[in-house]
């Protein structure tokens, strides 16, 4: 029997980001300004971010190296281990291998450090002094606030209103680092007090979290703008862990057949699924790579690709993504970190062209998936985490049907530490089912008037 745990030295730490568009048949179009609806430069994004993170938004190269100092930062916690998901297996009596890349062991609990120290290191680099951003449940929030205490800059961060009253521990972790949180919306934004003006009791948005922070940091020559998910270069940051998971894969003797991981934005995805993608474009494998959606907030699943607003109010550019509406409002579930309405553009563009796959998945079976995960596994996973373990148990469930020994390798992006009030509401049977409907997902369309695709 291999060794369960599969780990690297630190000198494995890959020394240059993956860029998945060099290799892409199909280039994501191009960002269009919301007034004019012309592609826009890099002109519309110098106040929200430094300008070696503009360039890496749009470079062609393959590899983008990592700073040294960046890397020093990752050996606090990477490379991550690996882990064959022996309990697993033997609970689904499966002839699948089921392993596992654990992000957890970061600082901040989940994958969201890979990029939050890359950005505020950049930012450190061109002279900013604070960093306003949102956060859906959490994570992306804690791992700036860790960042930009490594790096000597001023945090605020809004958070989504059902996330800041449900997950305070969250909040203090936040705090613990440096950080101001504010519940999302606030009173602090002409953006929030908009939303507030409309329902008082809004349970928030990542789309509306993320009007507030830019609003912010417009204003203000001194602070930028970052983002968690979705943008090219916070997709291509997380490719450490796709990178390493190869090596790791290597030294199992191993390669997989299916790739899985959560989806909000596209990071988490990405981050495991693009270096794997890269051998299904440059040398022919045929790896499946799955992106596991809530059947809440389904924008791979059941939303259509066109341009559309990544926050609410309209500050930011328009992204050509597979989306819900900028208006959508999910329901409050559990997995904040996926309650985004649309999806990054390269992800949206892999995913129109056939090279990537969704699926979607309601709450309740998400947890019980978390349950027999803890349980066979010991790792109590993150909500989000959930989605993915649930896209594992089911193909496993058919690899047996099958009669087939495949591989699957998904990321295990964090723990549920944080999330005990979600799994007591499991437990109690007081979790409720969430599944949007269509003619909510119609409705919220209909309000879309930016350019269509053909």
């Amino acid at each position: 029997m291999a060794q369960k745990k599969i780990n690297l030295p630190e000198s494995d730490i890959p020394e240059s980001w993956y860029n998945i568009v060099a290799d892409m048949p199909n280039k994501p179009l191009p960002p269009l300004h919301p007034g004019t609806h012309e592609p826009i430069g890099p002109e519309m994004l110098a106040p929200l971010f430094p300008m070696e993170l503009i360039k890496q938004e749009v470079t062609s190269d393959t590899w983008v190296p990592i700073p040294d100092e960046v890397r020093e930062v990752y050996k606090i916690w990477r490379p991550t281990p690996m882990f064959r998901a022996y309990g697993l297996e033997k609970l689904l009596d499966t002839p699948a291998k089921i392993y596992y890349k654990y992000e957890g062991v970061s600082p901040a609990g989940s994958h969201k450090p890979n990029t939050a120290v890359p950005q505020a290191y950049y930012n450190k680099q061109a002279g900013v002094k604070r960093i306003t951003t949102e956060t859906g449940a959490g994570q992306w929030g804690s791992a700036l606030s860790f960042a930009c205490q490594l790096f000597g800059i001023e945090c605020e961060v809004y958070m989504v209103r059902a996330s800041y009253d449900g997950k305070p521990y969250r909040k203090i972790m936040m705090n613990t680092w440096g950080a101001t949180v504010y519940p999302s919306p606030s009173e602090r934004t002409a953006a929030g007090r908009q939303i507030l003006s409309q329902n008082p009791h809004s349970p928030g948005s990542l789309g509306i979290a993320i009007s507030e922070a830019v609003e912010l940091a417009m204003q203000d020559d001194d602070t930028k703008y970052a983002l968690g998910s979705v943008l090219n270069h916070v997709l291509m940051h997380q490719t450490v862990i796709g990178l390493e998971a190869i090596k790791q894969l290597e030294l199992a003797g191993d390669f997989p057949d299916i790739v899985v991981a959560p989806f909000g934005g596209g990071s988490n995805f990405a981050g495991i699924a693009f270096p794997f993608l890269r051998h299904n474009l440059t040398e022919g494998k045929q790896v499946r790579c799955i992106a596991a959606e809530p059947a809440s907030c389904p924008k791979l699943t059941r939303g259509v690709f066109r341009y559309d607003l990544g926050d609410t109010i309209g500050m930011t550019p328009l992204l050509p993504m597979y989306t819900l509406g900028h208006n959508f409002i999910p329901a409050p579930i559990h997995a904040g970190g996926l309650r985004y309405h649309g999806a990054g553009a390269i992800v949206s563009q892999l995913l129109k062209d056939g090279l990537i796959e969704a699926q979607a998945f309601k709450q309740l079976e998400c947890f019980e998936a978390g349950i027999q995960f803890a349980r066979s596994e010991g790792i109590i996973p993150a909500p989000e985490a959930t989605h993915a373990i649930a896209t594992v148990i089911r193909e496993a469930k058919q690899a047996k049907e099958e009669g087939k020994a495949k591989t699957i390798l998904f990321n295990l992006c964090g723990h549920g530490h944080f999330d005990m009030g979600a799994y007591e509401q499991y437990l109690s049977g007081k979790l409720v089912e969430h599944e949007v409907t269509a003619e909510e997902i119609r409705e919220s369309l209909a309000e879309l008037n930016t350019p269509e695709i053909a």
